[in-house]
């Protein structure tokens, strides 16, 4: 038992795949994806945008797909990704077939949409012979018109009925590289279908609200939905989908995993809202941290807390704690134990210097 059992959570055994170097499923960490959102045949422009969804800590990256043109330029475009490509396919199997040619790691599929037989046959063939993963996406707004007619409208029983369609349609084919999603612009309607699906099968899973917004309610129905199912042990693999720059996904989905302990990527900030009590500008100051720091990747704890109600003890449990004490005298802790007093000015290159050095030494002690 951990020392915290209030914290821990039993994620749900699932069979694990590789999507490129990067393997989903089981106990391994669970990756934060992303998708382009340039023309996949503008090369520089779209590997310039990988690059930024990698610095900001993502795992793998989809780039749409829709004609010849775009699975050709997959090839440069995978020769020079820093991280593994999932090819987004809708209707075109040949477009499938060149993606996996063409080095896709992943293919993003709903076979009901591929056509007969025979289609599918062909792209199974293509990713069998490319050592390519296949993700079943099903979503709320493309359901198959059968099922539809009998549930009258998108529902959980819905969704689920779909994806265990397309699934045994996949493995009739012998194939079971294969993770799953059943998406939803709905919270409600998002989390039953995983929970329902998370009893029916054991493929791992690709969990998202799907067209959740913009930055602000996007990130919280994403947080909401995707943190109720994570917290109970379900999601292999994650996706925030926001209408913004896909970095901002990136940033949301590794927030949300960190707040819950299941990635520690990164400085994880704990900070006041401030108020009169406040012995320096707690607000400016988490602001330039956040961004000056943005580029740690190593797992280090900062508390930032304008006054001694509760600052003391918040330091006493993270790697570097600043707690307010007015008149321009505020205490530094170092792994809860008081250091120094540093003045308002002083704090922001102190704790930067102090992170940079925690994060050099824990690289060191890797090596």
């Amino acid at each position: 038992m951990s020392v915290r059992p209030f914290r821990d959570i039993k994620r749900r055994k699932t069979k694990i795949i590789k999507v490129g170097n990067v393997k989903i499923g089981g106990n391994h960490p669970i990756s934060v994806q992303s998708m382009t959102n340039t023309i996949t045949t503008d090369i520089n422009k779209t590997l310039k945008q990988i690059e930024e969804i990698f610095n900001a800590g993502g795992d793998i990256v989809r780039i749409s797909c829709p004609d010849e043109e775009s699975t050709r330029a997959l090839k440069e475009i995978k020769n020079n990704s820093p991280i593994p490509i999932v090819a987004d396919i809708h209707f075109h199997y040949k477009r499938a077939i060149e993606a996996a040619k063409n080095g896709a790691d992943c293919l993003r599929i709903n076979p009901g949409n591929i056509g007969d037989k025979e289609k599918i046959s062909e792209v199974i063939k293509a990713a069998k012979d490319n050592n390519c993963s296949i993700r079943i996406g099903v979503n709320a707004g493309s359901l198959e018109r059968d099922i539809l007619d009998k549930y009258k409208e998108p529902c959980p029983e819905a969704l689920v009925e779909s994806a265990l369609r397309n699934i045994k349609t996949v493995e009739d084919l012998d194939f079971n590289e294969i993770k799953v999603s059943v998406k939803s612009s709905d919270v409600f309607l998002s989390v039953k279908s995983y929970q329902l699906l998370s009893e029916k099968t054991n493929y791992p899973l690709h969990l998202g609200v799907t067209e959740a917004g913009s930055q602000r309610p996007g990130s919280v129905k994403s947080a909401i939905g995707l943190g109720n199912l994570l917290m109970n042990g379900i999601g292999d693999t994650i996706r925030v989908s926001l209408s913004e720059n896909p970095v901002e996904e990136i940033k949301t989905g590794n927030e949300i995993l960190k707040s819950i302990g299941l990635r520690n990527r990164g400085v994880k900030v704990i900070s006041c809202p401030s108020c009169a009590r406040q012995g320096f500008e707690v607000i400016n100051t988490v602001k330039i941290l956040e961004e000056k720091l943005a580029h740690i990747k190593e797992h280090i704890t900062l508390s930032i807390i304008g006054c001694v109600v509760n600052g003391p003890g918040e330091a006493a449990f993270t790697d570097i704690g600043i707690t307010g004490g007015g008149k321009d005298s505020n205490m530094l802790y170092l792994n809860g134990v008081q250091s120094e007093k540093l003045k308002n000015d002083e704090i922001i290159k102190k704790v930067i210097d102090l992170v940079e050095k925690k994060a050099a030494d824990l690289r060191a002690n890797k090596k």
